[in-house]
Order: structure tokens, then sequence, then C-alpha cells
């Protein structure tokens, strides 16, 4: 076990809108073997819980509290309180605030998106830096190359910044996914002195728009001509030959939104949109491998702590010709156009196209469960998280217990033995709601005994040991068995009152608590700050 007096380097990657059983350790058909490594040499934990959002979860995970107490309740746009102020709140530090003041370098490459909005299309006009576009320099970071918004042509991004500076692409070689790994790797490399280093390496793959190399969707070409039933399916059986899943739950049915596989006008386009998907994880999984190399290379792979994890799980957004993709430059940075929206029958894949791969690859993507990204079903909640520890692991193994993004703060911060003050700047922090999972490494074994709460536009939930209670836009209560029917097929509501009374009861205080407000009123806010009639269009 590692000195305790050592302070281990630490990197923390997350991507965006990968679902739980699109990693080859998952179970999946799609190329992961540098993650698939890290997964077999340390742990596996089945049971990781995100917050169903990229910026809610971004939020989460860099402060330890969840979302609506760290500023981001919902997403970028300032839509009234402090809970829905769209940048994270001074009286929550960040993990690189709190490992600065311990020595740490401090260094960040990829996606912020917890810094205020932006509308991609007016790029030009942005502010960056102000008091509600906090940037990553102003909340901790010594280095940042990347993307302040939300997603980018993985070709030609709208704006990319190095450190404080808005910087252009110059290479026709250039990929986003391959530069924001080899950005980090520079930034480890160039360390001028000993001290160890923390890495937020948060990947915007394989979030839209659908963009890889032709070199690396030729490995999937034809891969999915066998259609969403047929893969997701293989998925599931493969998932239990591995031993991923606690027991052999039910595999939930196809989305009743997506037709049989039969029944599909375009199969090849179809098939090609998930070969696009498909090769946006292989090659950030093989940028991932090129960072490990690098820590090999440098000696500091056995005493760095990595945590790799989802933002949440797949993502059905259909991306229409006339809906949201008009929101981003319908021209390269060069001045070639591009066709924004999924549109039938046009290859996917290059810098002049931009679309989404859909609701039926979605459900593929979050095998075995039901429903995505936005809901708090355990479609849009569950995340594998993988953690490599040489040093600090005593076995790898796979474990079951549940656990949330707000606990991976207080695991690094006691692992790194660092305190977590009492107040940041002029303000008091708040007490973190995470609690720290190092005993699991050390022991194998470990138990959260504090409930997990979620709350995303109207969709509620707890998780208190095996049950969970969970809802959909306000609609009536759901009651689960994790234990038994974690694919949440099974609806025990109305079977418990004393239990599903008093799990309603804790969860109604914790809302009140994280200053949660009425949905309606925060979507109409949301649609008014966008000029949007659909939260979804």
């Amino acid at each position: 076990m590692p000195d305790p007096s050592a302070k281990p380097n630490v990197i923390l990657i997350l991507v965006d809108d990968m679902g739980f059983s699109d990693l080859g350790i998952m179970g999946s058909e799609i190329q992961t073997p540098h993650l698939d490594a890290l997964a077999r040499n340390g742990l596996l934990l089945s049971s990781m819980y995100n917050c169903s959002r990229c910026c809610p979860t971004r939020a989460s995970l860099l402060t330890g509290l969840y979302p609506h107490k760290a500023g981001v309740g919902h997403m970028t746009p300032h839509l009234g309180s402090q809970a829905y102020q769209g940048y994270l709140r001074e009286d929550a530090p960040t993990i690189a605030e709190v490992l600065g003041l311990s020595d740490y370098r401090t260094l960040m490459s990829g996606k912020w998106h917890v810094g205020g909005n932006y509308v991609a299309r007016e790029a030009d006009r942005w502010i960056v830096g102000d008091e509600t576009h906090p940037t990553p320099r102003q909340r901790g970071f010594d280095r940042f190359f990347g993307i302040v918004d939300g997603a980018v042509n993985y070709f030609s991004p709208h704006y990319l910044m190095e450190d404080d500076e808005r910087v252009e692409v110059t290479s026709e070689s250039f990929y986003f996914t391959d530069a924001i790994t080899d950005k980090a790797v520079d930034m480890i490399e160039s360390g001028e002195d000993r001290r160890p280093f923390f890495l937020y390496l948060a990947h915007t793959a394989p979030h839209w728009p659908l963009q890889a190399p032709e070199e690396t969707i030729a490995k999937y070409e034809g891969v999915y001509l066998k259609g969403w039933d047929a893969i997701r399916a293989a998925r599931y059986e493969e998932m239990h030959a591995r031993g991923i899943l606690r027991h052999r739950w039910d595999l939930s049915p196809r989305d009743k939104a997506a037709p049989a596989w039969t029944d599909v006008k375009h199969a090849s386009w179809e098939a090609i949109r998930m070969g696009v998907y498909a090769a946006q994880i292989d090659r950030m999984d093989r940028s991932i491998g090129r960072l490990v190399q690098c820590l090999e290379r440098l000696g500091k792979l056995d005493d760095t702590l990595i945590f790799f994890l989802s933002d949440n799980g797949g993502c059905a957004e259909f991306l229409a010709e006339d809906g949201f993709a008009q929101r981003y430059p319908e021209k390269t940075v060069d001045g070639r156009p591009i066709a924004l929206g999924n549109r039938t029958g046009l290859r996917p894949g290059s810098a002049q196209t931009f679309m989404s791969y859909d609701l039926p690859w979605a459900n593929v993507s979050n095998a075995p469960f039901r429903l995505y990204k936005h809901w708090v079903h355990e479609g849009g909640i569950s995340t594998p998280l993988i953690v490599h520890w040489p040093n600090g692991i005593a076995k790898p193994e796979i474990v079951h217990e549940p656990a949330h993004v707000v606990d991976i703060m207080p695991t690094i911060l006691e692992a790194a033995g660092a305190a977590y003050p009492s107040t940041h700047g002029e303000h008091e922090t708040q007490e973190l709601d995470g609690v720290s999972l190092l005993p699991l490494f050390e022991t194998g074994t470990w138990t959260r005994e504090q409930p997990i709460y979620w709350e995303h536009e109207g969709n509620s939930a707890i998780r208190c040991g095996n049950m969970k209670l969970v809802r959909r836009h306000r609609r009536p209560w759901e009651l689960y068995d994790m234990d038994v029917d974690r694919t949440e097929l099974n609806d025990l509501a109305g079977a418990n009152a004393p239990l599903e009374e008093r799990l309603q009861r804790d969860y109604l205080r914790w809302e009140e608590a994280c200053g949660v407000e009425e949905w309606s009123t925060i979507e109409q806010r949301f649609l008014d700050a966008f000029g949007m009639e659909s939260i979804h269009g």
C-alpha cells in the first residue's frame, strides 16, 4: 500500500454521452483495449452514478456537491436563483482549487461547460472570463486547453482556448479528441518541478456531432448492419459472460419509439451512424493509450490514481435540420459548408456533416437499462467507473456497491492528503455531499450509507440501499428493488406504503435544501433564454 505521506498524481477522465455498455469491457463490440486494460488491472464499479446531463455532472464532479448546490441545477443559462445560475458558485471550491493549496500542479484539457452560457454561432461575440463566465484558469487550473461550451465540430472547432487566449486550428490533420489528450501529455511532460499533478481530462467524445477520421470509421463499416436489436442482445449476453452485472436482470425491451430493425427503411445509413459513433469511442480509447504510455515512460503510472467515467447515459437527441443544430456554425473555419442536422442518405463522419445517432442506438448504448440522458432511470444515470492505481489498490476486482460522482472529490482529497477548506475567498464553503471511496481501494469492501439523490428537468429519484424511488417529469412515483430488478421492469409502487412515504419525505427534504424549483418554471426560463419551443428541440 502507498506511503501515507506521499502524494499521488491524479487523472480524472470524463467522457461525454457514452452509454453504460459502450466499452469493450462492458460487453461492447467497440474496440477499447486501453480502457479495458485499466479496468482489468484496477477496479470496475458497475453501479456508479452521474447526474444525467453534461453540465450538472461536471459541476457535481468538480465540487463534490449535488448540482444545484454547485450552481448548475440545469444547464448554463442563468435561470434566476443561485441553484440555476449556470456557472460554479464561489462557495463550492473545485478539486483543482483545493489541490492547488496542497502544492499540486493543476491541469485541464477538454470540455469545461460549467462557466456560463454561450451560443456557438455567435462565438466571435463571446466575452469569456467575466464574473458570470469563469474559465478553468479562474477556478484553480494552472493550465487549460479546450472549449468552454458544450460541443464543437471535431475537425473545425468554432472557439478553442489555450490558457487564457483563443487559438486557431492550423493543422489539416487536427481532430479534437486527439488534440485533447496530446495537449494533456504535453502539460505532464513540460512540468519543471517535482510536484505531483492533477489532470482533469474532459473528452467531448462521443457527444454529437458524429465525426471521426475515415480510417477509424472503416473499422466499423458494416458492423451495425445487424441492427440495434441484435447488437443490444449481444451486448447483454456478453455482459453476463464477463460477470459485469451483479445478477442476471431481465433485458429491458426495445424502446417503443424505436422500430424493429426489419422495419427500418434506410438501414445502411442507420448502420453507419452507429459506426461513426463507435469510431469516436475507439479513437478516444487510443488517445488514452498514449496517455498511459506517457506515464509509463516517465515512471509515473504506478503512483497515478486514474478515474474514468461518463457524464450521463447515451443521448437520444435527434438533431433535426431545422432544430438545435442550427445554433452551430454553418461553415468550417476554412469556409466549407456544413450540412447541419440528420440528413437521410448523407454519410456522417466528415467536418462537413453534423449529425447525432438518435434514440434506437442510444437504447443500445444504455443496455440493459431503459431511458437516456435527461432521465434519472438507470439508462440516464449509470456509468461504469474505472479506477486504476497500482500503488493504491489492493486487488483488481468488479465492485457492485452504488456510488455517485459527488464521491470522487472526497476520494481524491483523502488520497492526496488534502484538507477541504472551511472558506474559499470571502465565502464559507458548503459541506461536501460525497464520501470517500478510499476504503474500497484498500480493503475491497465499502458500503455507501447515505442515500443518493437526483433531480433534472423534473425527473426525480432517491436510492437508499437497494430501493430506488423514481419518477419522470412529475409523474407518479415508481419503486424498484435494485438488487433484483435494476432494469426497472417491475414497479413495486403501492406494495410498501411506509417505505415509499419515508423515501418521498427524504427526497423532498433534500430537494428543498438544494434549492430545487418547480420544473415548469425553470423550463420556461430556459426556453425563453434559448428562444425555443421544446426542451428537446
